[in-house]
């Protein structure tokens, strides 16, 4: 008599500095059946040790901690270089309090896939985590808002090529640049020597960035910012 083997749950860590955040989001978790909290960590250099040895599905990082902050973590979290499996980096998820542009910016930049404020609801929390490990993006509705009105108020056009308007990486721009130029994921990671996880999780970062929801919303958007020109097609 065979046995149903029971789906494999989705694994995530969390790095915060307040032990009893971290207590609450472990039970907050625990009551959704497809996810487990597998490790914890109070600061960012201590929680880069934990992610590399467990290395779950999604990391949920706080941006304001000791030693080394959020940001910070996340930026070497989610380089080429921690990439230790070939899988593609880990996608992080930052909850925070404080929702103001810079900490946006900042996240995202980082290579954040999501950004999430700590009084959303548990439910949202949990489809976020979700979301992250199939490879989406994720903004909290507050944070949304406040990146459209940034992007509308900007002056037409921008600075051409100019990553730093954009906070895209040097690689998310040859990235970008190949998705305009009509390659998929299969073809822009055999040019860039690239597996196709880390390009899929390139281009999600790019949406992200952009605050578009495909691939030619993207394109539309790197062309009218001037990020990506004719002469590069």
């Amino acid at each position: 008599m065979g046995y149903s083997q029971e789906p494999r749950k989705l694994r995530v860590v969390l790095i915060d500095d307040e032990e009893l955040v971290r207590a609450g989001l472990t039970l907050v978790l625990a009551t959704e059946p497809d996810i487990e909290v597998v490790g914890e960590a109070g600061d960012g250099q201590s929680g880069l040790e934990i992610v590399a040895g467990l290395q779950p599905d999604v990391v949920v990082m706080d941006i304001r901690m000791p030693t080394m902050d959020g940001v910070a973590a996340t930026k070497i979290l989610t380089s080429e270089g921690f990439n230790l499996n070939g899988a593609g980096a880990i996608p992080v998820l930052i909850l925070t309090t404080f929702n103001d542009e810079q900490a946006v910016h900042a996240a995202l930049r980082a290579g954040a896939s999501g950004f999430l404020l700590k009084n959303s609801a548990p439910k949202i929390l949990a489809a976020a985590i979700r979301a992250l490990s199939k490879g989406a993006g994720w903004l909290d509705p507050n944070v949304t808002k406040g990146l459209l009105e940034e992007f509308s108020s900007r002056p037409e056009p921008l600075i051409p090529k100019a990553p730093k308007s954009s906070g895209l990486t040097e690689r998310e721009m040859e990235v970008l640049t190949a998705i305009a130029n009509g390659m998929n994921n299969s073809q822009i990671a055999e040019k860039l020597f690239l597996s196709e996880a880390t390009v899929k999780t390139h281009v999600h970062r790019i949406l992200m960035k952009l605050g578009v929801t495909d691939r030619s919303q993207a394109v539309s958007a790197a062309f009218r910012w001037g990020l990506v020109r004719s002469d590069d097609r």
